[in-house]
């Protein structure tokens, strides 16, 4: 299973590997991006997980045509050596090296629907090897998945047809985030440099709140460049602990997010009893339906008016915060490895015969 570093790819592989080991799956992860950091290292909990490193740039960083080549090269000796019942991408382009198992492609996001969502008008030019390169993937793969049916129609509006594609939903494992005693107080999470999470707009309306608004994320581009809040109170990049413990204090998690396949964030806080206030985008109202609130996601008035009202009324926020704990608890990480045991299931049947009985394949 390949996985990047720089994004919510890697807890997904982390959640998805541990729980395909209670049904007795092996998982040898292959990162990318840039190296693990201290603390990705001691959230590996597995004692027989396999984390095998690189550096290699990811397909949507600039330039990244050679460190690609060299990463599928990377990759295809890594199968040589773990000889793998399934290959498991977490990113496009190097479904279309010359694999010897089945392959399956998760798409989370991409550059072309994120472009079209946050500057409302199609990727120039400059990405037409991005297409390329990534539609070439997606049509070799056995299997695509997606993690919403949104995600899943941008998929195929941009790369399709693609006939052999379904939706597994993410999941969170709910011991890591539970309620706790909540404070008045608002929170949100994500990459502020990444316009898609759209926090400028939390930034714009949290000094006309009376509940301080508290941001998590890296405020750094991994590429250069930082972007610093005026109203929002910035905690920077926290710690898999801390953040739960913020989540567990929060009333109100704000997201007003003009592009978000799915969002692991969201669903922690979901879990940890804060009441959703989110973009109004099909992704979104589609997993999370009537256990949150939605707002165009540029229109601060909204957004403001929205927040407000919350915190105004802390019986609704109570009911709100209910409905939405109640619906993450749906989204599991035994729910989503039940779908990918499926899916190999079929994989590894329709290459090397009968599944065996105990499903003790190697990802």
């Amino acid at each position: 299973m390949t996985a990047d570093t720089v994004g919510g790819v890697w807890t997904y592989a982390l959640e998805l590997a541990e729980a395909l080991s209670r049904h007795g799956v092996e998982v040898v992860i292959a990162t990318m991006g840039a190296p693990l950091t201290q603390e990705q290292r001691l959230q590996v909990r597995l004692p027989h997980l396999e984390i095998v490193e690189s550096c290699f740039k990811l397909e949507w960083m600039d330039e990244p045509w050679a460190d690609l080549q060299q990463a599928g090269e990377w990759l295809l000796h890594l199968e040589t050596q773990v000889q793998p019942d399934v290959v498991h991408l977490n990113g496009y382009v190097h479904a279309a090296l010359d694999w010897q198992s089945p392959v399956l492609v998760v798409g989370h996001s991409c550059v072309l629907s994120w472009w079209q969502a946050v500057k409302g008008e199609a990727a120039p030019q400059e990405w037409g090897r991005y297409h390329h390169a990534v539609t070439h993937g997606l049509q070799a793969a056995e299997r695509v998945v997606a993690p919403s049916q949104a995600m899943l129609a941008l998929l195929q509006r941009h790369y399709g047809p693609l006939p052999k594609a379904q939706v597994i939903p993410n999941g969170r494992d709910p011991v890591h985030f539970k309620p706790g005693e909540k404070s008045e107080s608002i929170i949100s999470v994500g990459r502020l440099w990444d316009e898609a999470k759209n926090l400028s707009a939390l930034d714009q309306v949290a000094g006309d709140l009376n509940w301080p608004v508290y941001v998590a994320g890296e405020p750094r581009h991994p590429q250069g460049g930082a972007v610093e809040p005026e109203q929002v109170q910035l905690l920077g990049h926290l710690s898999f602990s801390a953040l739960a413990s913020w989540l567990a204090k929060a009333t109100i998690y704000a997201l007003p997010a003009r592009y978000e396949p799915f969002g692991l964030s969201i669903l922690e806080a979901g879990l940890s009893g804060c009441a959703l206030v989110l973009g109004d985008i099909p992704s979104l109202r589609e997993l999370w339906a009537e256990a949150a609130l939605f707002v165009p996601p540029d229109d601060p008035v909204a957004l403001r008016h929205t927040l407000q009202s919350l915190i105004a009324q802390p019986e609704q926020c109570k009911t709100l915060a209910a409905q939405a704990r109640d619906r993450a608890l749906e989204f599991s990480p035994q729910r989503m490895a039940a779908g990918y045991l499926r899916l190999y299931g079929e994989l590894t049947q329709s290459t090397v015969g009968p599944p065996q009985t105990e499903s003790l394949c190697r990802s």
